[in-house]
Protein backbone atom coordinates (compact mmCIF):
# COMPACT_ATOMS: atom_id res chain seq x y z
CA UNK A 1 0.00 0.00 0.00
CA UNK A 2 1.64 3.07 -0.83
CA UNK A 3 2.27 5.29 2.21
CA UNK A 4 1.28 9.37 2.73
CA UNK A 5 4.51 10.31 1.28
CA UNK A 6 3.94 8.68 -2.06
CA UNK A 7 0.15 9.35 -2.53
CA UNK A 8 -0.47 10.17 -5.49
CA UNK A 9 2.42 12.69 -5.79
CA UNK A 10 1.49 13.44 -9.49
CA UNK A 11 -1.88 14.48 -9.01
CA UNK A 12 -1.05 16.61 -5.71
CA UNK A 13 1.69 18.33 -8.06
CA UNK A 14 -1.25 18.82 -10.60
CA UNK A 15 -3.59 20.37 -8.36
CA UNK A 16 -0.60 23.15 -7.21
CA UNK A 17 0.60 23.80 -10.71
CA UNK A 18 -1.32 22.65 -13.97
CA UNK A 19 -3.81 25.08 -13.98
CA UNK A 20 -1.48 27.67 -14.93
CA UNK A 21 -3.63 30.02 -13.03
CA UNK A 22 -2.36 32.45 -10.22
CA UNK A 23 -1.82 31.28 -6.84
CA UNK A 24 -5.00 30.87 -4.84
CA UNK A 25 -7.21 31.49 -7.52
CA UNK A 26 -7.97 27.96 -9.01
CA UNK A 27 -11.42 26.67 -8.14
CA UNK A 28 -12.97 23.42 -7.81
CA UNK A 29 -13.71 21.77 -10.50
CA UNK A 30 -16.80 20.22 -8.57
CA UNK A 31 -17.91 21.40 -5.60
CA UNK A 32 -16.83 19.99 -1.69
CA UNK A 33 -19.59 18.94 0.56
CA UNK A 34 -20.77 21.19 3.02
CA UNK A 35 -22.14 21.34 5.88
CA UNK A 36 -25.01 23.95 7.74
CA UNK A 37 -23.88 25.86 10.74
CA UNK A 38 -26.92 25.38 12.80
CA UNK A 39 -26.74 28.79 14.58
CA UNK A 40 -27.08 31.04 11.63
CA UNK A 41 -27.75 28.54 8.37
CA UNK A 42 -24.31 29.48 6.84
CA UNK A 43 -22.55 26.37 5.06
CA UNK A 44 -19.12 25.13 5.95
CA UNK A 45 -17.33 22.51 3.44
CA UNK A 46 -16.81 19.93 5.31
CA UNK A 47 -12.34 19.24 5.21
CA UNK A 48 -11.07 22.35 6.38
CA UNK A 49 -6.95 22.27 7.98
CA UNK A 50 -5.66 22.43 11.67
CA UNK A 51 -2.33 24.11 12.06
CA UNK A 52 -1.31 22.80 15.71
CA UNK A 53 2.40 21.68 15.10
CA UNK A 54 2.56 21.51 11.70
CA UNK A 55 2.32 25.20 11.25
CA UNK A 56 4.53 25.70 14.14
CA UNK A 57 7.71 27.41 11.62
CA UNK A 58 9.39 30.44 11.76
CA UNK A 59 8.08 32.86 9.95
CA UNK A 60 10.90 34.11 8.43
CA UNK A 61 12.07 30.98 7.24
CA UNK A 62 11.02 30.83 3.66
CA UNK A 63 12.09 27.07 2.62
CA UNK A 64 9.89 25.88 5.94
CA UNK A 65 7.33 28.08 4.53
CA UNK A 66 7.44 27.31 1.09
CA UNK A 67 5.28 23.88 1.33
CA UNK A 68 2.96 25.18 3.86
CA UNK A 69 1.75 27.93 1.04
CA UNK A 70 1.40 24.93 -0.96
CA UNK A 71 -0.74 23.35 1.61
CA UNK A 72 -3.29 26.55 1.58
CA UNK A 73 -3.47 26.37 -2.62
CA UNK A 74 -4.10 23.01 -2.36
CA UNK A 75 -6.77 23.63 0.49
CA UNK A 76 -8.48 26.34 -1.35
CA UNK A 77 -8.56 24.49 -4.62
CA UNK A 78 -10.21 21.59 -3.76
CA UNK A 79 -13.07 24.31 -2.07
CA UNK A 80 -11.75 24.30 1.77
CA UNK A 81 -12.19 27.42 3.78
CA UNK A 82 -11.61 26.25 6.97
CA UNK A 83 -8.48 27.20 8.72
CA UNK A 84 -7.94 26.78 12.41
CA UNK A 85 -5.07 28.09 14.69
CA UNK A 86 -4.41 29.20 18.35
CA UNK A 87 -2.40 31.71 20.18
CA UNK A 88 -0.78 29.03 21.88
CA UNK A 89 0.31 26.66 18.55
CA UNK A 90 4.14 28.56 19.06
CA UNK A 91 4.07 30.69 15.80
CA UNK A 92 1.86 28.73 13.46
CA UNK A 93 -1.02 31.95 13.81
CA UNK A 94 1.22 34.03 12.68
CA UNK A 95 3.03 31.73 9.92
CA UNK A 96 -0.78 31.39 8.95
CA UNK A 97 -0.82 35.46 8.90
CA UNK A 98 1.97 35.65 6.79
CA UNK A 99 0.99 33.75 4.38
CA UNK A 100 -2.61 34.60 4.03
CA UNK A 101 -1.12 38.57 3.65
CA UNK A 102 0.42 37.64 0.14
CA UNK A 103 -3.05 38.13 -1.53
CA UNK A 104 -4.81 41.07 0.09
CA UNK A 105 -8.06 39.00 -1.61
CA UNK A 106 -7.89 36.25 0.54
CA UNK A 107 -9.31 37.01 3.91
CA UNK A 108 -12.76 36.98 2.40
CA UNK A 109 -12.60 33.38 0.76
CA UNK A 110 -11.68 32.08 4.52
CA UNK A 111 -13.34 30.67 7.75
CA UNK A 112 -10.80 31.98 10.26
CA UNK A 113 -11.08 29.99 14.03
CA UNK A 114 -8.47 30.65 16.38
CA UNK A 115 -8.86 30.37 20.27
CA UNK A 116 -8.27 31.82 23.60
CA UNK A 117 -6.08 29.75 26.01
CA UNK A 118 -5.31 31.98 29.16
CA UNK A 119 -7.35 33.26 32.35
CA UNK A 120 -8.62 37.01 33.06
CA UNK A 121 -10.25 39.19 30.67
CA UNK A 122 -7.40 41.46 30.30
CA UNK A 123 -4.91 38.40 29.37
CA UNK A 124 -8.03 36.99 27.06
CA UNK A 125 -7.82 40.60 25.60
CA UNK A 126 -4.63 40.62 25.03
CA UNK A 127 -4.80 37.18 23.51
CA UNK A 128 -7.65 38.47 20.95
CA UNK A 129 -5.66 41.58 20.10
CA UNK A 130 -2.91 39.67 18.88
CA UNK A 131 -4.34 36.84 16.85
CA UNK A 132 -5.99 40.04 15.23
CA UNK A 133 -2.95 41.13 14.47
CA UNK A 134 -1.44 37.82 13.21
CA UNK A 135 -3.90 37.10 10.99
CA UNK A 136 -4.47 40.12 9.61
CA UNK A 137 -8.03 40.56 10.52
CA UNK A 138 -9.77 42.86 12.56
CA UNK A 139 -12.87 40.46 12.54
CA UNK A 140 -12.55 36.58 12.55
CA UNK A 141 -14.98 33.91 12.04
CA UNK A 142 -14.58 32.06 15.45
CA UNK A 143 -13.03 32.45 18.58
CA UNK A 144 -13.05 28.98 20.50
CA UNK A 145 -12.03 28.76 24.70
CA UNK A 146 -9.58 26.42 24.08
CA UNK A 147 -9.38 23.48 26.26
CA UNK A 148 -11.78 24.23 28.76
CA UNK A 149 -9.49 27.15 30.46
CA UNK A 150 -11.23 29.60 32.40
CA UNK A 151 -14.48 29.03 30.02
CA UNK A 152 -17.48 30.20 32.20
CA UNK A 153 -15.27 34.30 31.97
CA UNK A 154 -13.99 33.38 28.92
CA UNK A 155 -17.38 32.22 27.19
CA UNK A 156 -18.94 36.08 28.83
CA UNK A 157 -16.65 38.05 27.01
CA UNK A 158 -16.73 36.03 23.90
CA UNK A 159 -20.44 36.52 23.53
CA UNK A 160 -19.22 40.31 24.16
CA UNK A 161 -16.89 40.50 21.32
CA UNK A 162 -20.05 38.57 19.16
CA UNK A 163 -21.97 41.30 19.84
CA UNK A 164 -19.61 43.73 18.96
CA UNK A 165 -18.88 42.14 15.67
CA UNK A 166 -15.35 40.91 16.37
CA UNK A 167 -16.17 37.65 16.07
CA UNK A 168 -19.15 36.03 14.01
CA UNK A 169 -19.56 32.79 16.38
CA UNK A 170 -17.96 31.42 19.47
CA UNK A 171 -17.17 28.31 20.54
CA UNK A 172 -15.60 25.35 23.03
CA UNK A 173 -12.72 23.02 22.48
CA UNK A 174 -11.21 19.94 23.72
CA UNK A 175 -8.98 17.40 22.73
CA UNK A 176 -9.50 14.44 24.88
CA UNK A 177 -12.40 11.86 26.35
CA UNK A 178 -12.01 13.07 29.56
CA UNK A 179 -13.35 16.20 28.69
CA UNK A 180 -16.48 14.80 26.96
CA UNK A 181 -18.68 15.17 30.22
CA UNK A 182 -17.96 18.77 30.90
CA UNK A 183 -18.71 19.46 27.37
CA UNK A 184 -21.92 17.39 26.90
CA UNK A 185 -22.91 19.76 30.15
CA UNK A 186 -21.68 22.93 28.51
CA UNK A 187 -23.44 22.30 25.42
CA UNK A 188 -26.60 21.94 26.89
CA UNK A 189 -26.63 24.84 28.73
CA UNK A 190 -24.26 27.66 27.15
CA UNK A 191 -25.54 26.42 23.69
CA UNK A 192 -22.30 27.85 21.70
CA UNK A 193 -21.83 27.99 17.91
CA UNK A 194 -19.22 25.62 17.78
CA UNK A 195 -17.67 22.86 19.98
CA UNK A 196 -14.31 21.26 18.40
CA UNK A 197 -13.72 18.08 19.85
CA UNK A 198 -11.84 14.86 19.38
CA UNK A 199 -13.07 12.00 17.45
CA UNK A 200 -12.13 8.76 15.07
CA UNK A 201 -12.64 5.94 13.77
CA UNK A 202 -10.63 4.49 17.03
CA UNK A 203 -11.89 7.24 19.24
CA UNK A 204 -15.11 7.20 19.88
CA UNK A 205 -16.55 8.20 22.77
CA UNK A 206 -18.07 11.65 21.56
CA UNK A 207 -20.68 9.57 19.91
CA UNK A 208 -22.23 8.37 23.27
CA UNK A 209 -23.44 11.61 24.27
CA UNK A 210 -21.45 14.54 23.31
CA UNK A 211 -22.54 14.56 19.75
CA UNK A 212 -26.15 14.10 20.15
CA UNK A 213 -26.00 16.83 22.83
CA UNK A 214 -24.40 19.09 19.75
CA UNK A 215 -27.27 17.81 17.52
CA UNK A 216 -30.27 18.39 19.94
CA UNK A 217 -28.72 21.72 21.10
CA UNK A 218 -27.88 23.22 17.58
CA UNK A 219 -24.17 23.35 18.14
CA UNK A 220 -22.20 22.86 15.12
CA UNK A 221 -18.95 20.51 15.36
CA UNK A 222 -15.44 20.59 14.10
CA UNK A 223 -13.31 17.38 14.77
CA UNK A 224 -9.93 17.09 15.90
CA UNK A 225 -6.59 14.73 16.18
CA UNK A 226 -8.88 12.38 13.57
CA UNK A 227 -6.05 10.17 12.76
CA UNK A 228 -5.25 10.15 16.68
CA UNK A 229 -1.71 12.20 15.95
CA UNK A 230 -0.68 9.42 13.13
CA UNK A 231 -1.92 6.14 15.27
CA UNK A 232 -4.41 5.35 12.76
CA UNK A 233 -1.52 5.03 10.26
CA UNK A 234 0.85 2.79 11.88
CA UNK A 235 -2.23 0.68 12.70
CA UNK A 236 -2.81 -0.16 8.98
CA UNK A 237 0.87 0.30 8.15
CA UNK A 238 0.82 -2.36 4.99
CA UNK A 239 -2.64 -3.45 5.43
CA UNK A 240 -4.17 -2.90 1.76
CA UNK A 241 -6.82 -0.64 1.21
CA UNK A 242 -10.76 -2.78 2.10
CA UNK A 243 -13.06 -3.54 -0.77
CA UNK A 244 -15.53 -1.10 0.93
CA UNK A 245 -13.70 2.02 0.39
CA UNK A 246 -14.55 1.56 -3.69
CA UNK A 247 -18.26 1.68 -2.38
CA UNK A 248 -18.06 5.39 -0.99
CA UNK A 249 -15.15 6.27 -3.46
CA UNK A 250 -11.88 5.76 -1.01
CA UNK A 251 -8.76 5.68 -2.51
CA UNK A 252 -6.61 5.88 0.60
CA UNK A 253 -6.93 5.33 4.17
CA UNK A 254 -6.65 8.91 4.75
CA UNK A 255 -10.04 9.27 3.08
CA UNK A 256 -11.30 6.14 4.48
CA UNK A 257 -11.12 7.64 8.54
CA UNK A 258 -12.02 11.04 7.35
CA UNK A 259 -15.43 10.13 5.28
CA UNK A 260 -15.68 7.45 9.06
CA UNK A 261 -16.08 11.02 10.85
CA UNK A 262 -17.91 13.22 7.78
CA UNK A 263 -20.34 10.44 8.00
CA UNK A 264 -21.82 11.10 11.10
CA UNK A 265 -24.41 13.69 10.54
CA UNK A 266 -23.44 15.73 13.70
CA UNK A 267 -20.09 16.83 12.28
CA UNK A 268 -20.06 20.46 10.52
CA UNK A 269 -16.51 19.43 9.94
CA UNK A 270 -12.55 18.02 10.56
CA UNK A 271 -9.80 19.55 10.67
CA UNK A 272 -6.61 17.40 9.88
CA UNK A 273 -3.39 19.17 10.48
CA UNK A 274 -0.70 18.78 7.95
CA UNK A 275 2.35 20.70 6.23
CA UNK A 276 2.49 18.14 3.53
CA UNK A 277 0.91 20.04 -0.04
CA UNK A 278 0.46 16.41 -0.98
CA UNK A 279 -1.19 15.01 2.50
CA UNK A 280 -3.44 18.11 1.77
CA UNK A 281 -5.02 17.10 -1.22
CA UNK A 282 -5.52 13.81 -0.26
CA UNK A 283 -7.35 15.08 2.73
CA UNK A 284 -9.68 17.06 0.75
CA UNK A 285 -10.75 14.14 -1.15
CA UNK A 286 -12.50 12.91 1.63
CA UNK A 287 -15.12 16.00 0.84
CA UNK A 288 -16.41 14.61 -2.55
CA UNK A 289 -18.36 11.60 -3.80
CA UNK A 290 -20.36 9.00 -1.70
CA UNK A 291 -20.04 9.47 2.00
CA UNK A 292 -21.18 6.74 4.31
CA UNK A 293 -23.96 5.69 6.33
CA UNK A 294 -24.30 4.58 9.91
CA UNK A 295 -24.01 1.03 8.61
CA UNK A 296 -21.05 2.01 6.58
CA UNK A 297 -19.66 3.41 9.47
CA UNK A 298 -19.63 0.47 11.61
CA UNK A 299 -18.37 -1.40 8.77
CA UNK A 300 -15.15 0.69 8.49
CA UNK A 301 -15.11 0.66 12.59
CA UNK A 302 -14.65 -3.02 12.46
CA UNK A 303 -11.69 -2.95 10.36
CA UNK A 304 -10.02 -1.78 12.87
CA UNK A 305 -11.35 -3.70 15.85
Amino acid sequence: MPDRRRFLQTAASAALLGSGLPAWSAAPATSMLTRSIPSSGATLPVIGLGTADTFNVPPGDAAAMAPLAQVLQTLMQAGGTLIDTAPSYGDAEAVTGALLARDPGLRARLFLATKISTRGHESAMRQVRQSQKDLGSDKLDLIQVHNLIDTRNQLALLRELKQQGVTRYIGITHYTDHAHDELTELVEREKPDFLQVNMSVGARNAEKRLLPACQANGVAVLINRPFQDGALFRQVKGVPLPALAADIDCTSWAQLFLKFIVGHPAVTAVIPATSKPANMADNARAGFGRQPDAAMRERIAALLA
